[in-house]
């Protein structure tokens, strides 16, 4: 059986969910749940980084110890992933003792294999990234990403001898093209190890929170380095050797494109200098933009923007689980920036929802259900349906396993679009009963169950209801794909009702 294994970044525990970050979580378990559709043996991680002296200070800030701070913070992001039907197999916590033992475990192999020495830093720091910067990365002194001063530190760490990796990886990048993907981040991953590589410094002294260094009590590891190998003890690092062996080769990362370099460049050399091969894909996508800024909680925090105050539970509650879900997917490209705006949602929530999915299926079931005795028939097997079906399966499959969720269900929704203008050609609903009214039915009613199987990664539950309106039991998820994304599989017999519209039109507050 093939094997998906998929992780999200771990999400710093400083600060409350916001959309940017379930814009990740979103496209990971929808991509996760595909994989367990067309039957692969799937992982999927997400998480928390709680590390650090960015959560240090917000723990002090509140009142509380870093434990306590990250324990309500962790939480917060569960409940966030609950509230948007986010079906993970592991959340892993930086603070579990799990972690702890794979990080001393990894980075003592690094030191043990000699690519970790002990010097002194100086240079500029950000502390919400937690990283360092030189004068000529810098924008004027400041961070180029937070917009923050940076501040000028001195301090005797342990450093990692990244440089001493400088044409493996580029070695690595040559014999694997599909690395790093789309292309211009690939590109930019590249460009960064062409420009020559730095040892990076990987502990401190001045910070305690964190995981101790086990041949130096004085340091802990720096939060990156730790962070970085949560990937890594969620399959059994330093644990068991088998589960590594079965999960890492079929490993694919999620990421922002500010992370680049930490997953494109330090993370790969990381691998390298403990003894195993690197994760076998990276997928980079953009940011979401509100008003062309990144979604970012410490511009908002600061007052450039305020998008804390977009949590997801509250769009959920606005307009449900599965539109947040679907407008997630549907309105940026993968790997492309993208706007965010209630004005979006809405007009994806009443375009694509309710006057096309919603209007198809409660066409075909009202129909069915007044004009046939609520009884459904079986699709014709040269049916006009049967040519855009098939062409919206194979595009939406290869969009899927492409990691292209837009596109997916851009050729799922070409099939619901061929399927309304079938019934407005035909205008069953004027038809008398009989044998030519059940065939258009019968068409209709196995377009939309194959419409439901092919968007269930992305709205699994609204998917579940129609399933349930066309008059099938169970779930679209419980199918065998290859078996059931077939034309012709819908049977006669099954009974079908009218019901309240899937997705109630909503109006703009402005």
């Amino acid at each position: 059986m093939p094997r998906f294994y998929l992780t999200t970044p771990i999400y710093y525990a400083n600060d409350a969910p916001h959309v940017g970050t379930a814009y990740t979580t979103v496209n990971a378990d929808a991509l996760a749940r595909w994989h367990r559709l067309i039957g692969d043996e799937t992982k999927f991680l997400t998480g928390t980084d709680e590390h650090g002296q960015k959560v240090a200070d917000a723990a002090a800030k509140n009142g509380q110890s870093p434990q306590e701070w990250t324990d309500l913070k962790s939480q917060q992001f569960r409940d966030a992933w609950a509230a948007l039907d986010i079906q993970y197999d592991d959340f892993i916590r930086t603070t579990e003792p799990r972690h702890y033992e794979s990080v001393q475990k990894f980075l003592t192999a690094i030191y043990d294999n000699g690519y970790i020495y002990k010097d002194t830093y100086k240079g500029l720091y950000c502390v919400s990234c937690e990283d360092y910067y030189t004068i000529e990365t810098s924008v004027e002194g400041k961070c180029p990403i937070h917009g923050r001063d940076l501040i000028e530190m001195e301090e005797e760490n342990w450093f990692f001898r990244l440089s001493a990796f400088e044409e493996q990886l580029k070695e690595h990048y040559a014999a694997h093209p599909g690395f790093v993907t789309p292309e211009t981040k690939r590109n930019e991953a590249l460009s960064f190890i062409n420009g020559g590589l730095r040892d990076i410094s990987i502990t401190r002294t001045s910070i305690s929170w964190g995981v101790p260094v086990p041949w130096d009590d004085a340091h802990v590891f720096y939060v990156w380095y730790d962070a970085l190998i949560n990937y890594l003890t969620a399959i059994g690092y330093g644990r068991d050797d088998d589960e590594v062996a079965k999960w890492w080769p079929c490993s694919h990362h999620l990421i922002g494109k500010e992370i680049i370099r930490f997953h494109c460049v330090w993370w790969p050399a990381m691998c390298m200098a403990a003894g195993i091969g690197p994760v076998s894909h990276v997928q980079v996508h953009g940011w979401l933009l509100l008003g062309g800024q990144k979604l970012s909680k410490t511009m908002a925090s600061e007052g450039a923007v305020r998008l804390t105050d977009i949590a997801p539970i509250e769009l959920t509650n606005e307009f449900g689980v599965d539109p947040i879900r679907y407008y997630l997917l549907r309105e940026t490209a993968l790997g492309n920036d993208g706007d965010f705006s209630h004005e979006g949602i809405l007009a994806r929530y009443n375009t694509d929802l309710a006057n096309n999915l919603g209007n198809l299926v409660a066409r075909v079931t009202t129909v069915v259900a007044t004009k046939c005795d609520g009884v459904a028939t079986a699709p014709r097997g040269d049916s006009p349906l049967r040519a855009p079906a098939e062409l919206a399966i194979e595009e939406s499959a290869k969009a899927w396993n492409g990691f292209a969720p837009q596109s997916a269900l851009e050729a799922t929704w070409g099939l619901i679009g061929a399927t309304n203008a079938y019934l407005e050609q035909l205008a069953p609903w004027k038809m008398e009963p009989g044998a030519e009214l059940n065939a258009v039915m019968g068409d209709a009613l196995e377009a939309i169950r194959l419409v439901a199987i092919l968007s269930t990664p992305a709205m699994p539950k609204v998917c579940e209801e129609i399933w349930r309106r066309i008059g099938l039991s169970g779930a679209p998820s419980d199918e065998v794909f290859s078996v059931s994304a077939i034309w012709g599989q819908y049977r006669s017999g099954a009974t079908i009702q009218k019901s309240e519209p899937l997705f109630p039109r909503m109006k703009s507050d402005a």
